[in-house]
């Protein structure tokens, strides 16, 4: 447990800093599974919207420091070739 005042308030903030990346990331995984599974089943019209969800989650998830920017545009990658494919 923290001791100095400082540190209580640094513990408040790491834990609703958490919450909010806990959040980010669930987001981002979510859509990503979205189009991983409409391109499992051939359905290109679905993908290419749910590409566009997953990019954004991913964009933001990068920008506030949940994932860093290469992991970022690596999933983006991934996920563009797959969608491509069908």
């Amino acid at each position: 447990m923290p001791i100095t005042r400082s540190a209580k308030k640094a513990l408040r903030g790491s834990e609703k800093k958490k919450v909010f990346n806990l959040r980010r990331k669930r987001t981002m995984k979510d859509s990503v599974k979205g189009v991983v599974s409409s391109a499992n089943s051939k359905d290109k019209k679905q993908a290419e919207t749910k590409l566009s969800e997953a990019y954004k989650a991913i964009d933001k998830a990068a920008k506030n420091g949940v994932i860093k920017k290469n992991t970022a545009s690596r999933k983006k990658a991934r996920l563009s070739k797959m969608v491509a494919k069908i």
